[in-house]
């Protein structure tokens, strides 16, 4: 229920029998009580924290998330990978003694003592192949490190402008009590002197503890909202927090068309299964080199046994494999790789699809967000402010009561936290719209104002890019 609601509900009780027959003076406490029950003067919004800003939180997030912190490590374990991916095997020394005789064992001096060296060589290409295999690797890496950065810098965005959003309407609830107490103080006067039954009175107890109750469940969402903000930053949950920024104004958002190819270029996850496509491509060419066939040279020195003409020789030897005669493992292979280019073809498909369609929808609520955040701008705002203006030259000229001077200040200060909500829900909108794109998109300069007690008080803050 609406804030201004409550307070109406107030003066009406106030002053609904003021002409009716006189009537007992009641008990004063019960007044007090009323009064009692409205939240102290100081504001609630005030923290023991140093505002930040939406740049700073964000540089902060980038920095100390757990979550982009442990992908980058993925990334550094990829890299480390790739220096190994197209180096030869290691190479293998082997001794072999020959010809000792079975009756002296001992006697080694008849033994063919051969020290040998061997070196296994792939067959030609595959040392590249399996190197690109590895760069596939950290490409692909960096690709879901940037789409865990995209997708924490968009939750960053949404909590932030949730928390100024709050910020906000504990502000607009201060002021609000304020009425409120205005209102108390013009039905104190005629509830002592027995205007007022108690009837009313309680019912102005009912409607101060509405008003409670909705300060109770925005310093929840505000709780809720410094929460989720200082763990994505990595910080202790219960950490004071404050937000420092202002909304942009609603701007020209691009066409469909326009961000679907932004997203082709930008949106991360299609980055990584292109990635990956290529990876799958190597690999079905590695398959098809594995028909050619993979050497080992060998080489070594034999001491021969005592007597013999030479006793210093030396020996060669060159294997080869015959992949030819496994030629059936051999295709099966290449099958397997080319299936499994064409799944991840079609993976990246349906990736498109499912992105093309977040694209659209985000697009469509951020349109709505913003034709509502016009509409309090240019509209909304303009009329109540004009209102309010025209009510209180009527009430200073006693053609109004101050029912109505009082009424007419509760619109305008609910129209002014409707825009906050609709500035708040198109920043918040414009997040996921990002986020579904994969890029930032233009921001205008952004600054915010409100309506103070009674009278018009702009409140504008420098202007500034809101990234």
């Amino acid at each position: 229920m609406k804030v201004h609601a409550f307070l109406v509900l107030i003066l009406l009780a106030a002053t609904a029998r003021a002409q009716q027959l006189d009537a007992p003076v009641p008990d004063a406490d019960l007044l007090a009580g009323a009064e009692a029950m409205l939240p102290s003067p100081q504001p609630h919004h005030a923290l023991n924290a140093v505002p930040l800003t939406l740049a700073e939180l964000e540089a902060a997030a980038l920095a100390n998330n757990a979550e982009i912190r442990a992908s980058g490590r993925q990334v550094s374990v990829a890299e480390a990978r790739r220096g190994s991916a197209g180096a030869l095997e290691d190479p293998s020394f082997m001794y072999r003694g020959w010809g000792t005789p079975l009756a002296k064992p001992w006697d080694l001096n008849q033994t063919q003592h051969m020290f040998m060296f061997s070196q296994n060589l792939p067959g030609g290409g595959k040392r590249e192949l399996r190197a690109r295999l590895a760069d596939g690797d950290v490409e692909v890496t960096k690709a879901q490190l940037e789409a865990k950065k995209r997708d924490v810098l968009a939750q960053v965005r949404r909590s932030f402008y949730e928390l100024l959003r709050n910020q906000d309407e504990l502000r607009f609830h201060d002021e609000q009590v304020a009425l409120a107490r205005q209102g108390l103080e013009s039905a104190r006067i005629k509830y002592v002197v027995g205007k007022v039954p108690q009837q009313d009175m309680l019912k102005a107890q009912i409607a101060l503890t509405r008003l409670v109750e909705h300060l109770v469940m925005v310093q929840q969402d505000g709780d809720l909202a410094r929460v989720r903000l200082n763990t994505l930053l990595g910080r202790d949950p219960g950490e004071p927090l404050e937000a420092l920024g202002a909304y942009s104004p609603p701007g020209r958002l691009p066409g469909l068309i326009d961000l679907e190819k932004i997203a082709l270029e930008n949106r991360p996850e299609l980055t990584a299964i292109s990635a990956a496509i290529r990876q799958d491509e190597t690999r079905r060419q590695l398959a098809e080199k594995s028909l050619k066939p993979d050497y080992t040279l060998s080489g070594g020195y034999m001491l021969m046994p005592e007597g013999a003409t030479y006793r210093n020789t030396y020996m060669a030897e060159l294997s080869v494999t015959l992949p030819w005669l496994n030629r059936g493992r051999h295709d099966a292979e290449i099958a397997e790789a080319s299936a499994m280019v064409a799944a991840r073809k079609a993976d990246y498909e349906s990736q498109r699809a499912a992105v093309f369609a977040e694209v659209q929808e985000s697009l469509v609520r951020a349109r709505v967000a913003q034709k509502l955040a016009t509409l309090y701008r240019d509209t909304l705002r303009p009329q109540t402010q004009a209102v309010l203006k025209a009510t209180v030259a009527a009430y200073q000229a006693d053609r109004t009561d101050f029912l109505n001077l009082l009424d007419s200040q509760n619109t305008t200060l609910d129209v002014e936290l409707g825009y906050i909500k609709a500035a708040a829900e198109f920043e918040t909108r414009l997040a996921d719209l990002e986020r579904a794109v994969g890029t930032q998109l233009p921001r205008s300069t952004a600054s915010s104002s409100t309506i103070s007690l009674g009278t018009q008080v702009q409140r504008t803050q420098p202007d500034q890019e809101v990234r």
